[in-house]
């Protein structure tokens, strides 16, 4: 993660969970078993240069294990 989030997480769904994530196999070996879902949100974030901006975020996230793997999927303003 070469960013920093900043503040909430807000507007929070799941849109993926269980089998019907792509890399579950990958989550297992590195996390372990869990009730894994595929989350995204919307954050401030801080860029490696100091800048500020929103942007919309996805992650993966399971109890117990808590979030994992964040990255940006797009920015939302300028």
């Amino acid at each position: 993660m070469d960013f920093k989030i900043v503040g909430n997480i807000s507007a929070i769904e799941t849109f993926a969970r269980g089998r019907s994530i792509r890399e579950l196999s990958r989550l297992v070996r590195a996390y372990g078993r869990a009730r894994w879902r595929k989350r995204k949100g919307v954050a401030r974030v801080c860029l490696p240069d100091g800048s500020i901006r929103q942007a919309e975020i996805h992650w993966y996230e399971a109890a117990g294990i808590g979030r994992k793997e964040h990255k940006i999927k797009r920015y939302l303003e300028r």
